[in-house]
């Protein structure tokens, strides 16, 4: 069963769309799931985990925060010299996956990547405790380290560099937009039989403005 606006008027499609599914685009059912999480998840509803892939073609995946989110995609910050960053630079593509335990749900999304503009990443920045602001200085992310004491004095120095007033961003330090091409809301249902909701960009359309949607197999 899919549903393009290519195959039906405006109206009719937005109608069809909404017969079988009430969500004609993934944001807002994201919305009301995330709001949802909010409220039941015990520590961190925003963590997701993050899938890259190297050179080698080896993947690797972690957990970051997911920080913003819109139609135009989802958004987390990182060091872009760190392992994720580094590999998020070199193929532009990402894959992110949130799962809310309490709800039995879990959300899935693949896509390629964006940085975020620098006003995004200055507001973000300067919008985190001074001392989170401080460690994104000192910490050389996914470089090797001697001894918890090396991190410690990097701590000390950007301390004293700047001990009052207004931290700069690192330049290294920003944000990626994830704008999906695959988008997956996972429901657990009894029996194993759980609901599978994809959304794709409908074709020959700007992207992001009109979906097609599908129902999988559990």
């Amino acid at each position: 069963m899919s549903d393009t606006a290519a195959e039906t008027s405006p109206d009719e499609g937005a109608l069809d769309s909404r017969r079988h599914h009430p969500w004609a685009e993934p944001f807002a059912k994201f919305g009301v799931w995330f709001k949802e999480a909010e409220q039941s998840e015990p520590n961190d509803p925003n963590g997701m985990a993050l899938a890259t892939v190297g050179a080698d073609g080896m993947p690797s995946v972690r957990m970051v925060l997911l920080k913003d989110y819109d139609e135009r995609g989802f958004v987390f910050y990182t060091n872009y010299e760190s392992k994720k960053g580094t590999q998020i630079l070199a193929t532009m593509k990402a894959a992110i996956v949130l799962h809310w335990k309490s709800l039995r749900r879990q959300i899935r999304v693949e896509g390629e990547v964006e940085k975020v503009s620098d006003e995004e990443a200055d507001t973000y920045y300067h919008s985190r405790p001074r001392s989170s602001q401080l460690g994104a200085w000192a910490s050389i992310q996914s470089r090797p380290m001697q001894n918890r004491f090396d991190l410690e004095k990097r701590v000390a120095l950007f301390t004293a560099k700047h001990p009052i007033g207004t931290i700069p961003r690192p330049p290294h330090w920003s944000g990626f937009r994830i704008r999906p091409t695959y988008i997956e809301f996972w429901e657990d249902r009894p029996f194993r039989l759980h609901d599978r909701l994809i959304y794709r960009p409908a074709p020959g359309v700007a992207q992001g403005t009109a979906w097609v949607t599908e129902k999988l197999y559990p």
